[in-house]
């Protein structure tokens, strides 16, 4: 026999709507936040006043010196600057529990109800921003190629013109004979246009999946080319993010980190597991931390350097939940958020597709 043992909102309230009131204002204050730790990871933070289209320059490396004869004036250089625009878009859940479960139910339905919905904004940011940065198509989202692979088109323009992917991307490939295409691509160091160019896009096939069979193969020859096309334009890849398919894929190499192994002194075994599976590190490759999420799509996987944040992420207003009474016997909340997010640093990362 179970006895129901009476709450704050039962003993001290009368009636279901001050016991709905109870609830929603706790929620006020436990969703208001928009913390996640997708944002984190990916994203350089911003906010803004105004909905709609945002604009966000960069500079790029445009001046140069130049030889002169003595006393004379060099020639007049400008700034040169390049322009992302990011998409504000509001997106929101609502959710609605009857009178009749408010009062039979030991639980609190109200708060379970806004538990889940905060739970579904989770997957919903976290999906937006993983097929943003995987360059996968999605008629909802908005990301990807429209109406097809990425690799089908893999160059500049593909991922630069506004009309047919709001979200951006990597650098497409940039072939010598199509350098009009690449308005993003700077010269670094003494490498030149051309130089960059001619090392391909970051839009890759894997070479392991390739004719294999199998797309989830990952090759070590992708990572050493991921390594030489973020380095070649100034920065350090230093994380591989993969899925648990990849993840299986790399327990059969020999060159991994073993499992087994000790980690950082411990006795090996489970303290290894017990360290890394909270995580979600389980390994390195030449350097690079390798990182599984069931997130990642089985058959891509990419490769970052996470001390640069490849996305822009723009809050015009956080996750805030409000009241609403739809009637009809039912008691109602919704959450909404207005954000657009955008990758602004194509030379950050490279997605290995299987084919």
């Amino acid at each position: 026999m179970v006895t129901a043992k009476e709450g704050l909102a039962t003993s001290q309230l009368s009636s279901v709507a001050n016991r709905v009131l109870v609830d929603y204002k706790d929620a006020l204050q436990d969703y208001r936040i928009t913390d996640m730790p997708v944002i984190n990871m990916f994203a350089e933070r911003f906010t803004t006043d105004t909905g709609g289209d945002v604009d966000i320059s960069f500079m790029k490396p445009s001046m140069k010196l130049e030889e002169i004869e003595e006393g004379a004036t060099p020639k007049y250089q400008h700034t040169d600057l390049r322009n992302e625009r990011i998409s504000v878009k509001e997106w929101g859940i609502a959710v609605g529990v009857t009178r009749r479960m408010l009062e039979d139910s030991r639980f609190s339905e109200m708060e379970m109800a806004l538990n889940e919905a905060r739970r579904a904004v989770d997957r919903h940011v976290t999906e937006h921003f993983v097929k943003t940065v995987f360059g996968l198509a999605d008629t909802t989202f908005g990301t990807g190629i429209s109406g097809g692979n990425i690799l089908a088109g893999t160059d500049e323009s593909a991922v630069t013109v506004f009309a047919n992917n709001t979200h951006g991307g990597f650098f497409g490939d940039n072939s010598a004979s199509a350098l009009e295409d690449s308005e993003r691509l700077s010269e670094y160091g003494i490498y030149s246009k051309a130089d960059l160019a001619g090392l391909g896009g970051h839009y890759q096939t894997s070479s392991a999946g390739a004719g294999a069979g199998d797309t989830s193969d990952i090759g070590l020859a992708d990572l050493t080319l991921a390594i030489e096309l973020i380095g070649a334009k100034g920065l350090n890849a230093d994380t591989v993010l993969i899925s648990p398919s990849h993840y299986k894929d790399l327990l059969n190499l020999a060159d991994f980190t073993v499992p087994l192994g000790t980690n950082g002194g411990g006795k090996g075994g489970i303290d290894y597991v017990n360290n890394t599976a909270a995580s979600g590190v389980v390994g390195q490759l030449y350097g690079l931390n390798v990182i599984v999420n069931s997130y990642i799509p089985a058959s891509r996987f990419g490769v970052f350097d996470m001390s640069v944040k490849p996305v822009a992420y723009v809050e015009r207003r956080g996750l805030t939940v409000e009241e609403a009474n739809p009637g009809f016997g039912i008691t109602g909340s919704y959450m909404s958020m207005r954000y657009g997010l955008k990758v602004i640093r194509p030379e950050a990362g490279v997605i290995f597709i299987g084919s």
